[in-house]
């Protein structure tokens, strides 16, 4: 781990690992408050780096301190899940993969609430001596094309662990957005960058809702990608759709979604994102065929970047809602239910079956 002043977060990441990992090893950068002190409690090996604007060659300088047969990587403000874990040293004693996933939990919004949450597949657990590092200055990312060559997938353990970072609380109190977005735009300049840094940038853009630049470099970094004549990862059409929704510009999401579900036709968000574009186009039976497929797909594919409730409580509203114009009143009052019965308290689920 590489840590800078995180003694809010730091005791329970490690509080949640001490017991399953055979060495701690932390990174200072450079804290002024207790982080050193908390760490030094789990009897962490604690490393002084000095801050080069680079968190991969941070994590490098870690990797380099590491003893073990695997590595598993997490940020501060992560804490793996008390059950899960019970079970990760079986999945490592018997797995013959050099590389592995696990289920991460994104929390986003005003508080930890596991209905504002992303869920994805993400890189945290490999071989130690095998050729893995950290690239990219920031957002850093594990080299593993150049380590495996293109491999279509890697195995995804059943072990979650939620990160709490994009908090808004987290993301005020540390600055991020200001810090990411002058690091990000340095790496940019870079002749040979990889089309992820406009996709990262684009993304911060988003979180502070400046939409029409997070716009502007969704699109470079999809051009960039094709330029390479490598297919766009399908999280830059979530991020491209969501921005057209947030602007409202239902012109500009219509019909191109039809092409983003086309690359990637079992992406339940890109579906979704076309059931809310049709609902708005005032196209409600169209936009009910498609939330159905949506409950039907589910949203528990981990390849995807997706929205808890898609596929579920969010996407049975929004059955509602289609019903409901629809004049299909006692139908509408079951969907409504389904949503709250998956979802209890869901307010728009609440606010329109108090309403019929």
């Amino acid at each position: 781990m590489i840590v800078k002043n995180e003694e809010k977060n730091i005791a329970n990441c490690l509080e949640s690992i001490k017991d399953i990992v055979d060495e701690i090893i932390i990174v200072d950068t450079g804290s002024t408050d207790k982080t050193v002190e908390i760490c030094e409690t789990f009897n962490a090996k604690i490393f002084r780096f000095e801050w080069n604007n680079s968190f991969s060659d941070a994590r490098n300088f870690s990797l380099k301190q590491a003893k073990g047969n695997w590595i598993l990587w997490l940020d501060a403000d992560e804490e793996m899940d008390l059950e899960d874990k019970k079970q990760i040293k079986d999945f490592l004693a018997q797995s013959e993969e050099k590389i592995l996933s696990i289920h991460l939990i994104n929390y986003m919004g005003e508080q930890k609430d596991i209905h504002q949450t992303f869920h994805i597949a993400h890189t945290r657990l490999f071989k130690n001596n095998e050729g893995f590092k950290f690239i990219y200055n920031i957002h850093e990312t594990l080299n593993v094309e150049e380590v495996l060559g293109e491999i279509k997938e890697i195995k995804v353990l059943p072990i979650k662990v939620y990160h709490y970072g994009y908090l808004d609380s987290e993301v005020i109190n540390k600055k991020k957005l200001a810090r990411n977005l002058t690091l990000l735009k340095e790496e940019l300049k870079e002749e040979k960058h990889s089309p992820w840094i406009e996709y990262h940038i684009a993304s911060e853009y988003y979180r502070e809702k400046k939409y029409v630049e997070a716009f502007e470099y969704v699109n470079q970094s999809i051009a960039n990608f094709i330029k390479d004549k490598r297919l766009p990862p399908s999280l830059l059409y979530k991020l491209k759709y969501s921005i057209l929704l947030s602007l409202g510009s239902i012109e500009g999401a219509w019909p191109g979604i039809d092409s983003a579900i086309r690359l990637y036709p079992d992406y339940v968000d890109l579906h979704f994102f076309k059931g809310v574009i049709l609902f708005l186009k005032e196209q409600y039976n169209e936009a009910l065929k498609v939330f159905e497929s949506c409950i039907q797909m589910g949203d528990k594919n981990l390849k995807h970047l997706t929205l808890y409730g898609v596929g579920g409580h969010i996407a049975w509203f929004y059955k509602g809602a289609c019903l409901e114009k629809m004049n299909n009143v006692e139908a509408a009052k079951i969907a409504y239910q389904k949503s709250l019965s998956l979802v209890p308290n869901y307010a728009p689920a609440v606010e329109s079956l108090g309403k019929i």
